[in-house]
């Protein structure tokens, strides 16, 4: 997505539920700390979520639909709590925000940070998740068969959604040093479903020259998920549900969910989004870990084009993490989120 010539950037901001309402405030304290590097920032507060469903009976109001197709440049999603039991008129926000703006792309940095700048990180790799399809187009269906109930779902896997995801994964490898694509499937036992995503996959190879300078490797998804845990990825590219498994997964070998961002990427309108849930069991006591909502607006800044000023996020955070004295207690230290607007500030 090329930048746009413009004078400013109006950024939609939905903190949701739980601690996204603590960790997108953060995240913009790191955009407005950038200055002269990014056009003036503007931000839209709006609402979304489950406990928006409770007060409303609306998950994802018509008004913040509009006013991000109509009015934002790009937006900062927190985080949702949808629960694990059927609830009658409640569907996801986030899982409709995805379709609604076409944002097909879910990618997944996991980079650990290293003890020095000169070091490389010891874990740096990509993990490209299709947005739309699979599981999550949440076809289901219950019924009484001879032995009770019975429970159904309709995965939907395309050549059209397949193409495109790979596409932007190649794209995504071909900017790397390594230059190397996993494709994630279970084509050994899905062979229509994940057969069709890895051949088409693997297709967009022969429609570009460019992308003949890519290695591309095949993985079985569950054993992907052990393999991670040796320096041997670069960047995966899997249908939605084992994309989101996988990039979970691989918060464990950085510390923690809480420093996993996201973007979510279409071809006109990027979202960025802390990979981490609403964590209820800390929400309101001030400890979240704000790192993955930071990275996610660097994120969506350099999907924007705006290079340096995500560069100097980075270096922000890393900075912060090197010295060791600003960790949240899910990285081992006492901290509070409120400690990372200051000491952002006085980083970047």
């Amino acid at each position: 997505m090329a930048t746009a010539a413009r004078k400013s950037l109006t950024i939609g901001l939905i903190p949701a539920d739980g601690i996204g309402k603590e960790v997108i405030p953060a995240a913009r304290t790191a955009i407005e700390a950038l200055g002269s590097d990014i056009p003036t920032p503007k931000f839209v507060d709006l609402i979304a979520g489950f406990e928006t469903f409770t007060r409303t009976g609306v998950a994802l109001p018509e008004e913040t639909v509009e006013v991000l197709k109509n009015d934002c440049d790009c937006a900062l999603f927190g985080s949702v709590s949808s629960p694990s039991r059927k609830v009658v008129g409640y569907s996801s926000p986030i899982v409709a925000l995805r379709k609604i703006l076409d944002l097909y792309a879910n990618i997944r940095p996991v980079v650990s940070v290293s003890p020095s700048p000169d070091e490389p990180s010891k874990v740096d790799m990509i993990v490209v998740r299709e947005n739309t399809e699979c599981l999550y187009v949440k076809q289901e269906q219950q019924t009484f068969g001879e032995h009770g109930k019975e429970a159904r779902a309709t995965r939907l896997i395309t050549e059209r959604a397949s193409t495109r995801i790979g596409k932007m994964a190649f794209e995504l490898a071909l900017a790397r040093p390594r230059r190397h694509l996993t494709v994630i499937h279970k084509s050994n036992v899905l062979s229509v479903t994940d057969g069709l995503f890895r051949e088409s996959v693997r297709a967009v190879q022969t429609k570009d020259p460019r992308f003949e300078a890519v290695t591309v490797a095949e993985q079985l998804v569950d054993s992907a998920v052990y393999r991670q845990y040796f320096p041997i990825y670069d960047v995966m590219v899997a249908p939605n549900l084992y994309g989101d498994i996988l990039s979970d997964a691989a918060a464990a070998l950085v510390g923690s969910l809480g420093v996993v961002p996201s973007v979510n990427a279409g071809d006109t309108f990027v979202m960025g989004e802390p990979v981490h849930g609403s964590a209820p069991d800390i929400f309101g006591q001030g400890i979240a870990n704000p790192v993955a909502s930071i990275r996610s607006a660097a994120l969506m800044l350099r999907h924007l084009g705006y290079t340096e000023a995500a560069h100097r996020i980075d270096n922000a955070v890393d900075s912060v993490l090197r010295e060791g004295q600003l960790l949240t207690p899910d990285l081992g230290g006492t901290a509070k989120t409120q400690e990372y607007h200051i000491s952002l500030q006085k980083n970047s």
